[in-house]
């Protein structure tokens, strides 16, 4: 397991804004259990987990892009 020293949103597994996909990668997880963690905490809390989405979609930075030279 490579560890990441800081969290992006992903650029390859995105559905909407790749801040599921970037949480998995940082923690190492499968992207589906991520976005189903969304879904319940939806589910649960309502607006206040669209709003934390949205949040975290503004502050959490894009993935760098990476090139082979």
């Amino acid at each position: 397991m490579e560890l990441h020293n800081r969290i992006y949103r992903s650029r390859t597994e995105r559905m909407i804004a790749g801040v599921a996909g970037g949480m998995a990668e940082y923690a190492g997880i499968d992207p589906t259990i991520a976005r189903l963690i969304w879904v319940l905490a939806f589910a649960t809390t309502g607006p206040l987990a669209l709003f934390l989405y949205v949040l975290c979609a503004i502050i959490i930075p894009r993935e760098p892009v990476t090139t082979l030279v």
